[in-house]
């Protein structure tokens, strides 16, 4: 049947040697027969792939750990270099990887699930290729290799998410590859967003990048689930407000910043909605006060979903109140001694200094500090060009004021002659 190229009789050939030892329970056997039948000189592809997906099945029949992990190793050595059996290898690969995860080889799990490449699978299922390098992902995380998780991450556009699933679906073209239905146990698209998104924070929380963090659980708190359960979006929109605090100011912590402002769920959450309020408002605040006031409800956190702000984080906290109380302070100023800066900040003059040069060297504000003079200068230094143009704008000026002048004594001269010719 082979030699004839008769497909249909292969494969049912094929199918009924493995399930004969099979039923037979002989697991050894199984094992050589796949081999065999796969090393047979024109073998037809229909048949191995046929072979490979009913030996899957009886996978999880075995009776111990060791006849799996064989059966599976068979099936992995006559599926490799095979184009047509890959989509079969990518999930016998995932199943040894979840195998030695339990055994608490997280390391060698980590290295097998990296050797398969699934963003160059065609027939695939867009979910189930996601679900698969999201699992490299973990993987890479839970063994601490934060770069390789990274790059892994980068092959998921999170644009991939937003995508309608519902309008994707058309008709295959003819020639087209036919993309395979994902298996039962690979979640929906928006949950592995949400999968997506909270292995992201675990890696931006290893080197505390806040504003990414932040950014991710606002992708999270728009996920419609979780936006119709208030359970599940009130300690969301907390991380959030947190993380917005915690971020060093830029454009696009004031743009998140406000933009959380206007969302009309944080009145859920008044105390939040009034600490984002004293951050937007250009007023000193005073440190001591606002942690009396917030200590429990940071300390809160580690109940929540998504668990602590981390050791750093009150530190951070306080940091991020002093930048904000200097960039008040260098609004309403020009030029102040270092002794009433630090009483404003309620920090040490060396405290206040070190802070302020912190600023500078980030270039998140523009000062000179006369040490000599104890004296902080908050102007911009202007290049020649500048004081030119501001020399040439104040010469009209003052022409026009001349002109004006000129013109209103030359008025009341004419107004003067004419009542003393009557």
């Amino acid at each position: 049947m082979r030699f004839a190229g008769d497909v249909a009789g292969t494969k049912k050939a094929v199918t009924d040697i493995l399930q004969l030892c099979f039923e037979a329970k002989d697991w050894k056997s199984l094992n050589e027969q796949i081999v065999n039948l796969s090393k047979k000189r024109g073998q037809l592809k229909q048949a191995v792939t046929a072979m490979v997906q009913q030996a899957m099945q009886y996978i999880d029949e075995t009776p111990d750990l060791e006849t799996r992990i064989e059966l599976i190793k068979t099936l992995n050595s006559v599926s490799a270099g095979k184009i047509y059996v890959e989509i079969e290898r990518a999930r016998l690969i995932k199943k040894l990887a979840k195998i030695k995860e339990e055994q608490g080889l997280i390391a060698e799990a980590a290295d097998l699930m990296q050797e398969v490449a699934v963003e160059t699978f065609g027939a695939m299922a867009k979910t189930e290729k996601i679900a698969f390098i999201l699992e490299q992902v973990r993987l890479c995380l839970d063994r601490q290799d934060y770069v390789r998780a990274q790059i892994l991450s980068r092959k998921i556009s999170p644009r991939v998410f937003d995508i309608d699933s519902s309008k994707e679906k058309k008709k295959p073209k003819e020639g087209d590859n036919v993309v395979e239905e994902p298996p039962a146990d690979i979640p929906s698209l928006l949950e592995l967003k949400r999968i997506y998104y909270e292995l992201m924070i675990r890696y931006y929380f290893h080197n505390n990048d806040y504003l990414e963090i932040c950014r991710c659980y606002k992708a999270i708190y728009e996920i419609p689930s979780i936006r119709e359960n208030p359970s599940q979006w009130i300690p969301v929109l907390r991380k959030i407000c947190w993380y917005l605090i915690l971020a060093p100011h830029d454009p696009m912590q004031s743009s998140l910043l406000n933009s959380t402002l206007e969302d009309k769920n944080l009145s859920e959450i008044p105390k939040f909605r009034l600490l984002l309020k004293q951050l937007v408002t250009m007023e000193v605040i005073q440190w001591t006060s606002l942690w009396n006031s917030y200590k429990d409800e940071f300390e809160n956190e580690k109940n929540m979903l998504g668990g602590s702000l981390g050791d750093k984080a009150a530190e951070d906290l306080k940091q991020r109140i002093i930048e904000h109380n200097i960039l008040v302070v260098s609004r309403y100023y020009s030029r102040i001694t270092l002794k009433r800066l630090a009483e404003l900040l309620c920090l040490t003059v060396e405290e206040a200094e070190k802070h302020l040069s912190e600023m500078v060297v980030s270039k998140a504000l523009v000062a000179k500090i006369d040490r000599p003079m104890g004296l902080v200068c908050f102007q911009v230094a202007k290049d020649s060009n500048e004081i030119l143009n501001s020399w040439a704008v104040n010469l009209e000026k003052l022409l026009d004021l001349v002109e004006k002048s000129c013109h209103q004594i030359h008025k009341e001269t004419m107004v003067h002659k004419a009542a003393l010719k009557v």
